[in-house]
């Protein structure tokens, strides 16, 4: 699942941005509970990972995307491309709280469904400017002068023990707390979606993915991998291919947004 393009926020564009997105199933699961868009005219990417049984999850993560995309597209047709960064951060919450009430909704309504939920991780690419909002312990990384930095900050128990000096980072590769988050979508009638702005640099590479990604692929093989001089398509391949290796225990998302100065391809 792939694709590429641009994002133009104003009408004198300092950058542009190319995307790559790619999902996998990964070697132990049945089904991809993982859904993800990258919408290149609106400059945004929005990747979930569900929850609540293969059939819940799947669902959950799909709402989620599709109804932020859809809730934050028919905003951007009003505001166009001039809308300052304080109003895009109001129409992602405002996209958020949709598709959450609407995932806490079909739970309720549907037997099969109770109980899902997922996180989510998304972005909005702009000339000078990155908005990130996060949901959970799906991630945003960024490379950046040959240096990798995660950008968001798992919503996790694992974190709040971290956090908490509990437990150190060693302990914290290993705990069983791991995959319990402390804040997801679909689970209670309004959630925060964590949001932090990030100036844009030429050559910036921003990457969302799932925890299938993050936790079967250390930092330093991240490093590696996303330093590979490769087309951007192939370092989602890449990426993918290495969590399978390194075990696969969960579904694998990726998307890579690079920056680069020049107008958008045709």
């Amino acid at each position: 699942m792939a694709s590429v393009g641009a994002s133009l926020f104003s009408t004198r564009p300092q950058l542009s941005w190319d995307f790559a997105a790619l999902t996998d199933v990964g070697r132990a699961r049945a089904h991809n509970e993982d859904d993800l868009h990258v919408d290149p005219a609106l400059g945004l990417a929005v990747l979930a990972d569900g929850m609540g049984g293969y059939k819940g999850g799947e669902v959950a993560s799909a709402m989620a995307v599709s109804l932020v995309h859809a809730s934050f597209a028919r905003w951007f047709a009003q505001a166009g491309l001039q809308a300052p960064a304080r109003v895009v951060r109001r129409a992602l919450q405002a996209a958020t709280d949709e598709a959450n009430s609407a995932i806490l909704e079909a739970g309720l309504a549907n037997a099969e469904l109770h109980g899902m939920g997922t996180t989510l991780v998304l972005a909005a690419f702009r000339p000078q400017r990155v908005l990130v909002g996060h949901i959970g312990d799906s991630r945003c990384y960024r490379l950046r002068n040959n240096k990798l930095e995660q950008l968001t900050r798992d919503h996790s128990l694992r974190q709040q023990q971290l956090d908490a000096g509990a437990i150190t980072a060693e302990e914290a590769l290993i705990s069983p707390h791991r995959n319990l988050v402390t804040r997801a979508m679909g689970v209670e009638p309004q959630v925060v979606l964590e949001m932090h702005e990030h100036t844009a640099r030429p050559d910036d590479l921003y990457m969302l993915c799932s925890d299938g990604l993050s936790e079967m692929v250390p930092d330093a093989q991240l490093f590696t991998l996303l330093n590979h001089d490769v087309e951007l398509q192939q370092k989602a391949s890449l990426l993918v291919a290495v969590a399978n290796d390194n075990g696969g225990r969960d579904n694998i998302s990726v998307v890579l947004a690079r920056a680069r100065v020049g107008s958008a391809p045709e």
